[in-house]
């Protein structure tokens, strides 16, 4: 059974109930596989990445026809940090929902240069947002060219400067380590492994750090960073003085130099690897 993601972030815990650990988050117009109905306003679901979490049931909008139908509709992607959804094309109207970078909504007809864009929630609410506010979804990669690729997965990266630290976060609210690269990949149309590691199946494989060049990824004990060139990196980190995503160096003579990382290196990744 397929489920939509109503809410604009809904958290997938360890355990069916609030007070255990977020393992991840997944944004608004996402479908999700319904695994287990654990009867006490949980659902065991998994993504299409293939993370499992138990997802609460508000979060959910649940109809197989609706469901297809959402599938088969055009989607746009939110840009934006936050993005509201508002009852009518004018900056006074009603805030239906707010949403985050990633979303995903329906364009309804073509924007008509007024600066709105009439949408389609995945619950089946309508709305406006700003055009400006919307870039296409991609599903495949978002450049043919390399170093456009790159680029694109560093400048989505850096995006996210700020965010304030959350684990299992995926969204300008809160974002982890592996929630910052799985986003800027994904935000690029390139689907990778949730966690801090590189996991067969998935299209990041080792290269030597010699090898290594901007948008790659940087493997440490439990975390990972996007590597920006340079020396420099980005990454999200719970670290006093820090608490988010910051850009940080591998080169000893940089002041934002951390020796815990660069010294722990444990891999590098990339999806351009032949």
């Amino acid at each position: 059974m397929t489920a939509l993601i109503r809410l604009p972030v809904c958290p997938l815990q360890l355990r069916p109930h609030r007070q255990g650990e977020r393992a991840d988050e997944v944004l608004c117009g996402y479908a999700v596989e319904v695994l287990e109905d654990t009867r006490s306003g949980w659902y065991l679901v998994r993504t299409p990445y293939g993370y499992t979490g138990y997802a609460p049931a508000e979060a959910l909008r649940f109809g197989a026809a609706w469901a297809a139908y959402w599938e088969g509709l055009p989607k746009r992607t939110v840009s934006r940090a936050f993005c509201d959804v508002l009852a009518r094309p004018q900056t006074e109207a009603w805030v239906l929902d707010t949403l985050t970078r990633g979303a995903l909504v329906a364009p309804e007809g073509e924007a008509d240069g007024s600066g709105w864009q009439k949408v389609v929630l995945c619950d089946g609410r309508e709305g406006y947002v700003r055009t400006g506010f919307l870039m296409p979804r991609h599903t495949a990669p978002a450049y043919r060219e390399e170093n456009a690729l790159r680029a694109a997965l560093a400048r989505t990266a850096q995006s996210y400067l700020g965010t304030p630290y959350r684990w299992g976060g995926k969204s300008p609210l809160g974002i982890d380590c592996s929630g910052l690269t799985a986003m800027a990949y994904l935000l690029n149309g390139i689907t990778i492994f949730r966690d801090a590691r590189i996991e067969e199946g998935f299209p990041i494989r080792p290269i030597s750090q010699a090898r290594m060049d901007v948008g790659d990824l940087l493997y440490f004990p439990g975390h990972v960073a996007l590597y920006l060139g340079g020396g420099r990196y980005i990454h999200a980190t719970a670290r006093p003085g820090s608490d988010g995503v910051v850009i940080n160096s591998l080169t000893p003579a940089s002041p934002d130099y951390r020796a815990d990382l660069a010294q722990t290196l444990t891999a590098v990744g990339s999806y351009f690897a032949p």
